[in-house]
This record gives structure tokens, C-alpha cells and sequence, in this order.
């Protein structure tokens, strides 16, 4: 895996990142909120940044922020947050302990009615949004990883990286990092079928306990 550098600082990710920004956490965040670097800022309603303490050994790493986010404007508050939740608590995972993120930014949706359905960043938009989670990985600098669906994986490993044959595998990365992916909540709760849902719950949980191991070896 091609390992990225930013000045001599080497930023864990597949993908590159141009024009990192600079500063604290809520230097970054207030930044974060006037960018313009791609189209999707026209019409959603905030910049989501993300959370978390600035020194938090694990990293998570969604998609891209939901409806709920973009009116809270916080990572992981719909419905699909509150499934992280669960699994997070199920794996023996504090949330406070950890920095959640997302790849890209702004909520990116298509109007049917009165919903705003969520419609995936294209490549265009995610390369331009690359450079504020480059920018909280080089602040927060975790030790661990964790990608949260495709895009956030392939963002991380490349995107030979596919989900449901790569997920809860360990990958080394830059400044002695080392990260994982896994199947992100939103994708278990498309599933129509119980019994798929239930597996792949099942899935997100372990990896997420392969992380709580790595916390408790590292100490």
C-alpha cells in the first residue's frame, strides 16, 4: 500500500489529499464550516465535522453524514448512529473515548417529496473533502482505525478493498498505525431480510471487539 505524506508527516491514508489544512481541532472545525471545495455545501445545511477527544487512540470513520447529522450537524446521530451505539456497547466500546468521523462532509441527497433520500458522494466530491479527514488524522493521530463501509475502507486501503471479503482484517499504515474495516450500520439496516441483518450485526460487533483487543494489548 502506497503510504501518503504531508510535509514530513505521513498521513495514514490509500487516497491522496491535497491542500491539508492546519490548526486544532476547533480551529479545523471552524475552517470545516465555510468550505466550499466542492458543490455539495449548495444545499446541505451544515458542514458535519467530526468528534471526539483530540488525543483518542481509535478513529471511526463513516460514509458521509445523514439527514439527521446534517440538521444536528454531529457524525452518527440517526438511526444508523444509534446502531453504532449498540455495537459499540455490545463490543465493549466507549463512544466518548472514540473520534467519529466521516470521509466526506456534507450530506449529499435527492429530493422525493418531502424526504431527502441520501445519494453517495461521487468521486469529484470525495477527493475535495479528503483534505479535512487528512487534516483530524494528522491532529488526532490514532492508533487505530477503523473504516465504516466501502467508501471510507477504500479510502483507507485502496479500492481493490472490498467489504465483504476483506472486513476484519488488520492492514498496517503509515506513522505506525493500523486500521480495519467493516460493514457500516446504514448497510444493515437496508437489509430486508432478518436473519442477513442479524449476521452481519453479528460481523460488526466482532471486528469492533477486535478493535477493544488491540486497545487492551496496547494498553
Amino acid at each position: 500500500m502506497k503510504h501518503r505524506t504531508y510535509g514530513t508527516e505521513p498521513v495514514p491514508l490509500a487516497k491522496a489529499a491535497s491542500d491539508i489544512p492546519a490548526g486544532s481541532l476547533p480551529s479545523l472545525r471552524r475552517q470545516a464550516a465555510t468550505c466550499q471545495a466542492c458543490p455539495l455545501w449548495r444545499h446541505a445545511t451544515q458542514t458535519v465535522f467530526g468528534e471526539g477527544p483530540a488525543d483518542a487512540a481509535v478513529m471511526l470513520i463513516g460514509e458521509q453524514p445523514g439527514a439527521q447529522e446534517d440538521l444536528q450537524g454531529r457524525p452518527f446521530v440517526g438511526p444508523a448512529g444509534r446502531l453504532l451505539d449498540r455495537a459499540l456497547e455490545d463490543a465493549g466500546l466507549d463512544r466518548r473515548a472514540l473520534f467519529l468521523t466521516n470521509t466526506v462532509k456534507h450530506f449529499k441527497y435527492e429530493p422525493r417529496g418531502k424526504l431527502r433520500l441520501h445519494k453517495r458522494a461521487n468521486a469529484a466530491e470525495q477527493a475535495a473533502c479528503r483534505r479535512w479527514l487528512a487534516a483530524e488524522l494528522l491532529r488526532v493521530k490514532p492508533r487505530v482505525l477503523v473504516g465504516l463501509g466501502a467508501m471510507a475502507a477504500q479510502t483507507l486501503f485502496g479500492n481493490a478493498f472490498r467489504i465483504g471479503r476483506d472486513r476484519g482484517q488488520w492492514h498496517e499504515l503509515a506513522g505506525g498505525a493500523r486500521g480495519l474495516a467493516t460493514w457500516h450500520p446504514s448497510a444493515l439496516l437496508r437489509q430486508r431480510d432478518g436473519a442477513d441483518r442479524d449476521a452481519r450485526y453479528a460481523q460488526l460487533v466482532a471486528d469492533l471487539r477486535l478493535v477493544a483487543a488491540a486497545l487492551a494489548e496496547d494498553g
